[in-house]
């Protein structure tokens, strides 16, 4: 099996951990998105401010819920 089927396999079994460079108002809906769907995300920001936020279930983002953010994080997808 190539990379391409490996691939290919881990998103259709939803198995493949994907990284999201960067979790402001592009990153980080991308990231709860891809939650929502059953993957594993793992964010990186410069701001270390966020990082206890998002653990903490919290938002920084208005238009986002604190409550889609906890949700994410008691999933351990996230």
């Amino acid at each position: 099996m190539n990379h391409k089927e490996q691939l290919l396999k881990k998103i259709s079994s939803h198995s493949a951990k994907i990284g999201i460079i960067g979790l402001s108002y592009v990153g980080l809906p991308l990231g709860l998105t891809f939650t929502r769907k059953g993957f594993s995300v793992i964010g990186f920001d410069v701001d270390e401010k966020k990082i206890p936020l998002l653990n903490a279930g919290k938002s920084y983002i208005k238009h986002i819920k604190a409550e889609d953010i906890s949700e994410a994080a008691s999933s351990k997808r996230i």
